[in-house]
C-alpha cells in the first residue's frame, strides 16, 4: 500500500528533473507512476479480509519523529476507504493516459504535477492517522493550484484566487475541528482507531460535539462545494486543465464527504443529530438551486461544473440520514459520481478539440463525424442522470430508499426527486445540442471539412477505463457495498440517533454477530 503512494511521487520527481527525456521515455515513466496505484489497489482488494470489522486491513504504522505529539504514518484500509482508494487509482490512470498525449507546454512538468496530485490522493484515503489524512489532502491541492495557474484557460487568475480563498477557509475550519477532536478526546495519538476507542468509552458532551461537528461540517462542506459555498467549483473546473479537473472533481472533492462519513458523524453522533436540519436544507440547495443554475448554462464545462456541485447534494442527503443504508448510498454515489464526472470532463475537452468551442448553442450534428465520442458522451450523461446499469443509479436509489424509511425524512424525497428531472433536462439537451439535430450555421463549414475526426486510441482507452468501472458498479454494486455495509453497521449503530434502525434493508451475512446491508 505504501508503494501506491510512493510510486507516483517518485515518478513525478524523475519527470520533474527530466526535461530532456524523449517523449517515449517520459511516457514510460508516467505510465508506471499512473498505473502502479491501481495495480496495487486491485491486488489489495483481492486480498481484503471482510472479517476485520471495526479494524483495518493491511495496517502499517511507521515513525515520523513526531511521536511525542501523537503523529505516526499510520496506513490501512477498511470497507469505507477501500472503494475510494480504488477510485483514486482508476481516475488517476485515466487522467494520466489522457494527459500523456495532451499538447501541454512543458509536458514533463505537467505530468509530474499530476503524479504528485495522485500520490497525495492515494495517501489521503489510505491514512488512519487523522493528521496525515489532512496532510495528504493539502499536498494534493498544491499541484491543482499550480496547474490552473500554468495551463488554465481564460479567466484562470480570478478562478484560482477564488478557489484559494474558499479552499483555504475550508481547510482551516476542518483542521481546527480535527485538532479540537483530538484535544477533547484525550487520546494519545491522531489515530482514528484510538480516537474511536476513547470516544466510545467516554463520549464528549453534547455542546462540545455540536461545536466540533459544526467546524467539520462547514470546513469539509466548503471543500465539497456545499451550498452556498460552491461558487469556486464551477469556475475552477471551467478553467482547469483536463487532468487536474478529472482528479479534483472526480476524487479530491470526495475528501470532505469521506471525512464526514468516516470521522465526524460516527465520532460526534450528538453533533450530527443537532446539525441534521442544516445538512438537509443546504443539500436541497445544492440539488434544486444549483440544478436550476445548471439549466441556465450555455457553456459545456460550466454546465458540467455546476452539475458536479448539484449531485453532491444527494451524497449529503444520504449522510444526513445517519443510517447504514443512507451512508452506504452516499459512499456508492461518491464512487460512481467520481467516475462519471471525470469521464465527462475528459470528453468535454475532446469535444472542444473538434469543435473549437464550449458553447452549446454553436454546435450540432457532431455524431455524424464522431460516433464513438457521441456514444461515450451519451453513456456518461446517462450515468450522471442516474440511468439503471450505471453505479450512479444505485447510489441515488439507495439514498432515496433511506429517506423514505422514516417520517422525519420522507418529505425530502419529493423535492430531492426534482433534481433527477433537472438532470435529465440539461443532460439530454447537451447531448442533443452537441451531437444531434441540425448543425448550427457557424458549425456547418467545420463539419463539412476533414478537420473533425473521431476519438483517437488514447482517448478511447481513457474513456473505456471509466465506463467499464461505471458499468461494473452498476451491474454488481456489491463489489463495494458488502464490505462497506459491514463497516457502516459498526459506525452507525443508531441507538443514539433520532432515526430508527432500518430493518427492512438489513440482510444476513456470513460474518457472525453482524448484519450487512446490500443495495
Amino acid at each position: 500500500m505504501l508503494t501506491a503512494i510512493i510510486a507516483p511521487l517518485l515518478a513525478g520527481v524523475v519527470l520533474l528533473l527530466g526535461a530532456r527525456f524523449s517523449p517515449t521515455t517520459m511516457r514510460a515513466i508516467a505510465v508506471f507512476g499512473f498505473a502502479w496505484p491501481l495495480i496495487i489497489g486491485l491486488l489489495l482488494y483481492s486480498r481484503f479480509d471482510p472479517s476485520l470489522i471495526g479494524a483495518y486491513n493491511f495496517e502499517l504504522c511507521l515513525p515520523t519523529g513526531l511521536e511525542s505529539i501523537g503523529i505516526y504514518l499510520h496506513l490501512g484500509l477498511n470497507g469505507i476507504s477501500m472503494p475510494l482508494f480504488l477510485l483514486a487509482g482508476t481516475v488517476g490512470l485515466a487522467a494520466g493516459l489522457y494527459a500523456m498525449y495532451s499538447k501541454a507546454e512543458r509536458p514533463h512538468l505537467y505530468l509530474a504535477l499530476l503524479l504528485f496530485m495522485l500520490g497525495g490522493l492515494m495517501g489521503t484515503f489510505a491514512s488512519i492517522d487523522v493528521f496525515f489524512f489532512y496532510f495528504f489532502h493539502e499536498f494534493a491541492l498544491i499541484p491543482t493550484f499550480l496547474m490552473i495557474g500554468m495551463w488554465g484557460g481564460v479567466g484562470r487568475r480570478g478562478a484560482a484566487i477564488e478557489m484559494t480563498i474558499y479552499l483555504t477557509l475550508g481547510a482551516l475550519l476542518s483542521l481546527l475541528g480535527l485538532i479540537a477532536l483530538y484535544v477533547q478526546s484525550g487520546a494519545d495519538s491522531f489515530s482514528l482507531i484510538e480516537l474511536r476507542n476513547y470516544l466510545s468509552a467516554q463520549p464528549l458532551s453534547d455542546t462540545v460535539q455540536n461545536n466540533i461537528f459544526a467546524l467539520l461540517l462547514f470546513g469539509f462542506g466548503i471543500l465539497v462545494s456545499l451550498f452556498p459555498f460552491h461558487s469556486w467549483a464551477p469556475k475552477g473546473y471551467a478553467v482547469a486543465p483536463t487532468g487536474a479537473a478529472m482528479l479534483h472533481a472526480g476524487v479530491l472533492k470526495k475528501f470532505g464527504l469521506y471525512g464526514l462519513l468516516q470521522i465526524a458523524a460516527p465520532l460526534l453522533p450528538a453533533g450530527a443529530d443537532h446539525w441534521f436540519p442544516w445538512i438537509v436544507w443546504l443539500a436541497l440547495g445544492n440539488i434544486i438551486f444549483i440544478g436550476l443554475v445548471t439549466l441556465a448554462q450555455k457553456d459545456l464545462k460550466m454546465m458540467l461544473g455546476y452539475s458536479s456541485v448539484m449531485h453532491m447534494g444527494y451524497a449529503f442527503l444520504g449522510l444526513a440520514c445517519f443510517s447504514v443504508i443512507g451512508a452506504g448510498g452516499a459512499l456508492l454515489l461518491m464512487v460512481a459520481h467520481g467516475l462519471s464526472v471525470a469521464l465527462l470532463f475528459m470528453l468535454s475537452t475532446c469535444i472542444y478539440h473538434r469543435s473549437q468551442t464550449f458553447d452549446l448553442s454553436e454546435m450540432g450534428g457532431l455524431a455524424t463525424k464522431a460516433p464513438v465520442l457521441a456514444a461515450f458522451f451519451v453513456a456518461g450523461s446517462m450515468a450522471s442522470i442516474g440511468l439503471p446499469g450505471f453505479g450512479n443509479f444505485w447510489g441515488e436509489f439507495t439514498i432515496f430508499a433511506a429517506l423514505a424509511e422514516t417520517e422525519l425524512t420522507r418529505w425530502i424525497v419529493v423535492p430531492a426527486a426534482t433534481g433527477i428531472i433537472i438532470s435529465a433536462i440539461y443532460g439530454l439537451r447537451a447531448v442533443a445540442n452537441i451531437f444531434f439535430g441540425q448543425p448550427k450555421a457557424a458549425f456547418v463549414e467545420r463539419l463539412q471539412s476533414d478537420q473533425i475526426t473521431d476519438l483517437q486510441a488514447f482517448e478511447k482507452l481513457s474513456a473505456g477505463i471509466l465506463i467499464a468501472a461505471l458499468v461494473l458498479t452498476g451491474i454488481f454494486p456489491r463489489v463495494f457495498s458488502d464490505d462497506a455495509n459491514r463497516e457502516l453497521l459498526e459506525l452507525y449503530p443508531q441507538q443514539q440517533s433520532h432515526l430508527p434502525v432500518i430493518h427492512s434493508a438489513v440482510l444476513s451475512t456470513d460474518v457472525d454477530t453482524h448484519k450487512e446491508l446490500t443495495h
